[in-house]
């Protein structure tokens, strides 16, 4: 199946459904093909790097190469993309699945994700990674209690508010704007998470939104 890069992944999830594709992993991730892949993007078991053949790709000179999932170096939350390189396609090689199957599947997976994370809020999705080695996928090394939300929340910041931007009392990884939040009012705040997590655990969150422009604090 290929989807382009701007293509929802909810709506390319639905599609392959209904098809007899299994895509539904992607179904509750927010965003778009090109980054699920840039990213790795994972939910329910199941990554990108699972289920994608190659991806097609315009260089920064203009050129554009089709490369293979091997040559991404795939891992938890990261690719090798070449520099300013940009993703316009990609090939998915999914199970198949009967689609009422696929559909109540994907139903299942919204209501849960909905009864626990701050999907009606004003967020940009999972703010930090997980420790490394430490999955949120529900694969079987998802056993550890070393997990972004819980290091936040045992270090007292579920909640922590500097200015309009709030960590979600919901989930606590979600990083909110609830209400004129500026950007150095995030920023801020999740390096003051950052910095109380380490305090705390000794371990330093690694942030999973990529940020764009000059930081409005120094990070550490």
């Amino acid at each position: 199946m290929r989807a382009g890069a701007a293509a929802l992944d909810a709506h390319v999830a639905r599609r392959a459904a209904e098809a007899g594709l299994d895509l539904t992993f992607l179904r509750t991730i927010p965003g778009t093909i090109g980054g699920a892949v840039r990213m790795n993007a994972g939910c329910y078991g199941t990554y990108v790097s699972d289920v994608l053949v190659e991806a097609r790709v315009v260089l920064r000179d203009g050129s554009m190469v089709v490369m293979p999932k091997a040559d991404l170096d795939l891992a938890y939350r990261s690719s090798r993309l070449p520099e300013g390189a940009v993703i316009v396609e990609a090939l998915f090689a999914p199970p198949p699945g009967e689609p009422a199957a696929l559909e109540r599947r994907m139903e299942e997976q919204i209501a849960r994700r909905d009864a626990s994370q701050p999907v009606r809020d004003r967020t940009a999705g999972s703010t930090f990674r997980n420790p490394s080695g430490h999955s949120s996928t529900g694969r079987s090394d998802d056993t550890h209690e070393m997990k972004a939300w819980k290091l936040i929340e045992d270090a007292g910041m579920r909640g922590a508010r500097i200015g309009g931007a709030i960590m979600n009392p919901k989930h606590a990884n979600f990083l909110t704007n609830a209400g004129g939040a500026s950007a150095a009012d995030l920023e801020s705040l999740g390096e003051a998470v950052r910095k109380a997590v380490y305090d705390h655990s000794g371990v330093t969150l690694e942030w999973e939104i990529m940020r764009v422009g000059e930081p409005a604090c120094r990070e550490g």
